[in-house]
């Protein structure tokens, strides 16, 4: 049975539909962080003004205890020696350590009850800060999900021919999301995540330091928190790299690439990556700059994940009628005879590639690495 073309205006529709869906949810995820800040400010003020509470009935409970032990010797002389003291000496012994007594319960009980009041405020501020986190990290996935459906997905139903080659490549999507969503999970949890909750613990630890041991001991362990949060930062901007770096739409094609393949060889320790720029520094339009970085983006990975790659060059030419790219590797290499399915990060490429109407070759044997080699000519 033959397959008939599909209506790529109803995929554009669904995809509108989609957009504005995500962007509902995205608004009321941030909606309910913001609200959890607010909260979170203000229970923090409460806070502060508990403690500050609580160290003051312990002050006061300290003097009074101090009075209490002194009305009682009192009360203990005049029992001792009832008959030279007045009736009125002696009533007004009782009361008077009688009256001390109960105002030192009520204190205690007081700073019970403070006490109590401060350990919730503790817990409802650590409750806040994982719903804030948490909140803040569905938006970040938001986004980039949105940005991807915005940039990437919309032009698919013009690249694709048949039907049937939607439904291929939409299930390779599908899978391919699936795994970036699983790979950013575990890298934000493993990551910044994991590190910003030890900051959280040092923070408190840092206090107890402080009264406990002095200053000094605490300067030591503030240094050993900043760098904690220097290789979470760092963690959080390799993060966004991999996803679209900020910097593509403001400094353009080859400053972003210089800092993107800077990045991956720090992050890659073993692989050496080289860049060079042969051609001219200038600014492309922007779907030109979002495709190449891309297709140099995913060549890169692949070096790196299944080539086990010690070095890869990266030459990029700019010219006046064209652009060429080249992205060598000394991998492992692959047989390019053997027939395989050819995976989702390849036909990206392709896509990428054609929907520029340029040509791209790769070259590839065992154990002599791989080379790619794009061409994409400038009708502007």
């Amino acid at each position: 049975m033959a397959i008939k073309k599909f209506d790529t205006k109803a995929l554009d529709l669904i995809l509108e539909k989609m957009i504005e869906t995500v962007g509902d949810s995205k608004d009321e995820i941030f909606r309910i962080g913001e609200e959890c800040r607010t909260d979170y400010e203000s229970i923090t003020d409460e806070l502060t003004e508990i403690k500050r509470k609580v160290a003051q009935i312990i002050n006061d409970g300290d003097k009074l205890d101090i009075r209490v032990r002194k009305a009682r010797l009192r009360l203990s002389e005049v029992s001792k020696r009832f008959k030279d003291y007045s009736e009125e000496q002696v009533r007004e012994a009782y009361e008077v350590a009688h009256k001390l007594q109960m105002d030192l319960t009520m204190a205690r009980q007081l700073e019970k009850q403070l006490r109590e009041k401060r350990d919730d405020l503790e817990r409802r501020l650590i409750g806040l800060n994982e719903t804030i986190e948490r909140a803040d990290h569905l938006v970040s996935q938001i986004s980039v999900v949105m940005n991807y459906m915005m940039s990437d997905i919309r032009q698919m139903g013009e690249a694709l021919e048949t039907a049937k080659e939607k439904q291929d490549f939409g299930l390779k999507i599908i899978a391919a999301q699936e795994d970036e969503r699983k790979r950013l999970s575990r890298e934000i949890h493993d990551g910044p995540a994991q590190m910003m909750a030890n900051v959280m613990m040092r923070s408190d630890l840092i206090e107890k330091i402080y009264k406990e041991r002095g200053t000094d001991e605490a300067i030591q362990e503030i240094k050993r928190m900043k760098k904690m949060v220097r290789s979470a930062l760092y963690e959080v901007r390799r993060i966004i790299y991999d996803l679209r770096p900020m910097a593509l739409d403001d400094l353009g094609l080859i400053p972003t690439l210089k800092k993107y393949l800077q990045t991956i060889e720090e992050y890659h320790r073993t692989t050496r990556i080289q860049f060079t720029n042969i051609g001219d520094d200038r600014r492309l339009p922007s779907n030109y700059e979002v495709a190449l970085f891309r297709i140099i983006q995913e060549s890169v990975q692949n070096a790196l994940k299944h080539a086990d790659a010690m070095t890869i060059q990266v030459k990029l030419e700019i010219k006046k009628d064209h652009i060429m790219a080249v992205i060598k590797d000394d991998g492992k290499g692959f047989d390019m005879t053997e027939s395989k399915p050819e995976s989702f990060g390849l036909l990206g490429i392709r896509e990428r590639v054609a929907l520029l109407e340029g040509e791209l070759t790769i070259h590839s044997k065992i154990g002599t690495g791989t080379l790619v080699i794009l061409q994409i000519p400038m009708n502007l």
